[in-house]
């Protein structure tokens, strides 16, 4: 006895709401890299050290290393540099920005999930919101200690920019990118082709009282008695009998012209 297949439904998730979730994670990633990384900024040709020293600084820790070894010594203390102002408004707003990566994710989840007919757009665009809004916290840090960076507290005045503050752009721009596209997804724009829905073209004719088409009867054949006048003006007799003269058929003249020549085998 034939067993039936299970069947299964798959719902496709519209293209923005693929857009946002796969660019909160990654500027996440980034984001938490920048976060912890001691290298915001690099001091260089310190006068109390070595030439080879230079100092890693990033808003948690303060590393020391070598261009000619690969030893790390971290947890080196500077009180002035910590007492900065950005630094301290730096810490608060990277940490808020990674919790609320979570939260946006969180919500929007649920909304986009492609196990359902249609998303939720107001739950999937309140998370895209929020993921924004991520983005915006990790920026506004970042570009204030890039404009402040040879203002801080240091040792020396060869100071440089360290790959924190370039992954920290990158990061929150991925999430502003992706939290503005999934908040789209909450008005509908572009006639519904930001939702993957079908345009419907209005014509205007809907509302017009168009008056049922008028039926012609038309009698059968079958219906009719038959009749001996054609329709035709002539009739075959006419061509047997025609009423004018017809020419007579002309002899052929070379026929003639061969019998009166006389041929060598006549003579």
């Amino acid at each position: 006895m034939p067993t039936s297949m299970p069947t299964f439904i798959h719902f496709r998730t519209p293209g923005i709401l693929i857009f946002g979730m796969v660019m909160a994670p990654c500027g996440f990633v980034l984001d938490l890299t920048a976060t912890v990384a001691p290298n915001w900024r690099t001091v260089n040709n310190i006068p109390t050290e070595a030439q080879d020293v230079f100092l890693q600084q990033g808003i948690w820790d303060i590393c020391r290393a070598s261009t000619t070894s690969r030893d790390i010594q971290c947890n080196q203390q500077d009180e002035p540099y910590f007492n900065e102002q950005i630094i301290e408004i730096a810490q608060g707003m990277m940490v808020a920005s990674l919790i609320v990566t979570l939260i946006g994710l969180a919500v929007a989840i649920p909304g986009v999930r492609c196990w359902r007919e249609r998303p939720n757009w107001t739950v999937a665009g309140l998370g895209g919101l929020l993921i924004f809004c991520s983005g915006v916290l990790t920026i506004i840090p970042i570009a204030w200690y890039t404009h402040i960076l040879t203002n801080i507290t240091a040792k020396s005045t060869d100071i440089r920019v360290g790959y924190c503050i370039v992954l920290g752009y990158i990061g929150g721009i991925m999430e502003v990118l992706g939290g503005i596209v999934m908040f789209i997804g909450i008005c509908r724009c572009c006639g519904g082709k930001n939702r993957s829905e079908r345009v419907i073209k209005d014509t205007g004719r809907s509302n017009r009282n168009t008056s049922p088409p008028r039926r012609i009867t038309v009698p059968s054949m079958t219906s009719r008695a038959p009749s001996s006048a054609s329709s035709v003006p002539y009739s075959k007799d006419s061509f047997d009998q025609p009423d004018f003269p017809r020419p007579a058929p002309r002899a052929s003249s070379k026929a003639s012209s061969y019998a009166a020549q006389p041929y060598d085998a006549d003579l």
